[in-house]
This record gives C-alpha cells, sequence and structure tokens, in this order.
C-alpha cells in the first residue's frame, strides 16, 4: 500500500501533507460549525454599515463564490508541493491556518455576528445557486470572513516563491480579491467582514515567520507520519 501511495499518489499530493491539511480542514468544520451550534441562541450583532448597503446584490457572483473551493484546493496541495524540500515553510503555513480558526472561535465566541440577506427573487442559475447558498448556511459566524481569509493564505502562501510561475501567483491574488468582492456581491458577508479575514491572514503570517510555534506541529505531524508508514510499510509486507 505505502508503495503505491508513494508512486501515485505522492507526485500529486505530497504524502507527508495529508494528514497536516486534514488536520486543518476538520479545525475549519469544528470551528465553524461547533461555534455555530454553541451560540445559536445568543445575541447576534450586525455589522451593516451605509457602505455595505450601498452595494448590489449580484448573483453571478456566486460562480466565482463556489469556485473558491477548488482554489483552496488547488493552493494548499500546492503549498505542500513546493515546500516538499524546505517543510519548515510548510508547517509556518499550517500553524498559520490552525491559529487563525482559533482566533475565529475566540470572535465568533464573543462577538456572534449575522446579517439580513435579501430576498431571492430573480430566475436563472446564478439565482439557483444563491438561494441554495442562503438555505445551507446560515448568516451567522460572519466576522471575521472565513472565505476572505482562506483565499488569502492560498495567495500568499505561494507568494514570491519561485517554484510557482509568476502568472498563477498573480492570477492567485486576483483570484483571492475576487473572492473578496463574491462575498459582498452576495451579501454572504460585509466590508469589515471580508477586511478583517484578510487582514488576519496577514498578521498570523508575518507573525509565523517570527516565531516557533510551527516545530510543535512538525513534530506531532512527523511522529503521526512516521507511525502511519510504518503501519503501512508492514502492511504491504503482509500481502
Amino acid at each position: 500500500m505505502y508503495n503505491w501511495l508513494k508512486k501515485y499518489i505522492d507526485p500529486v499530493v505530497p504524502l507527508y501533507s495529508i494528514l497536516p491539511l486534514t488536520a486543518c480542514f476538520a479545525l475549519n468544520m469544528i470551528v465553524y460549525s461547533g461555534t455555530m451550534i454553541l451560540c445559536a441562541d445568543w445575541k447576534h450583532y450586525d455589522l451593516t454599515t451605509s457602505l455595505d448597503r450601498m452595494v448590489p446584490l449580484a448573483p453571478q457572483w456566486m460562480y466565482v463564490y463556489f469556485g473558491c473551493y477548488l482554489f483552496w484546493i488547488a493552493n494548499y496541495i500546492l503549498v505542500g508541493r513546493i515546500h516538499r524540500d524546505n517543510r519548515e515553510k510548510f508547517y509556518r503555513f499550517v500553524a498559520t491556518d490552525m491559529m487563525s480558526r482559533l482566533v475565529c472561535a475566540i470572535f465568533f465566541i464573543s462577538m456572534p455576528t449575522t446579517n439580513i440577506r435579501p430576498a431571492v427573487t430573480g430566475e436563472g442559475f446564478s439565482n439557483m445557486m444563491l438561494a441554495f447558498l442562503y438555505n445551507i448556511d446560515q448568516p451567522t459566524n460572519l466576522f471575521p470572513s472565513i472565505h476572505c481569509l482562506v483565499s488569502w493564505l492560498c495567495y500568499v502562501g505561494i507568494r514570491g516563491e519561485k517554484k510557482v510561475s509568476p502568472w498563477y501567483r498573480a492570477f492567485s491574488c486576483i483570484f483571492a480579491l475576487a473572492v473578496a468582492a463574491s462575498t459582498q456581491f452576495t451579501k454572504q458577508h460585509y466590508i469589515a467582514d471580508a477586511i478583517a479575514g484578510i487582514f488576519l491572514a496577514e498578521f498570523l503570517f508575518w507573525l509565523n515567520k517570527k516565531i516557533c510555534a510551527y516545530t510543535l506541529l512538525q513534530r506531532a505531524f512527523t511522529w503521526l507520519n512516521d507511525k502511519l508508514y510504518l503501519w503501512l510499510k508492514g502492511e504491504s509486507c503482509e500481502q
């Protein structure tokens, strides 16, 4: 099994990165869903401003809003690929991601937020997608915007990296900004949410270049990976 994974999976998704990236996803879901359940009956604050009300509803931005999920997957894997031989940078990125979710959890609990979303009255596929989004996603846990936070991390994680082509680095910056715009035009978030998400990503990415918190994660995931590889190699020998 290990040899198969090494031959076919590792060139696409580095094996060492699978557990850390899965842990990032799990923490994100725990923070987002867990705090939503915890704070369901609490007082929620609406950060809407007059400037927010001036932004029109534009359902066609749903293509960017939903498209960002593929962007996240691609860039998080890319960060693992380009740092295959320099795992310190990868684990600094993972530390940034995990720390950002913990900060989000503090905000979601200490200052629950909400907004009033407009009625979806138009027809067409983009309106259908917007109505679907409003139906499955409650208007809570808005500040800071995880959509903007993760999208900006996708950019800063490869910013300045020579192993990534300049055009894709530029695309990642533009698309991350487009995601921030999509949160406004779909009325999923307001301006304060987007600014806070981008600022948080930048600040924690800078902070984790200065501190060594990543070493705890690197040691933990290296130990887990070693144990998993030994088990997989043993299973391969038995077959």
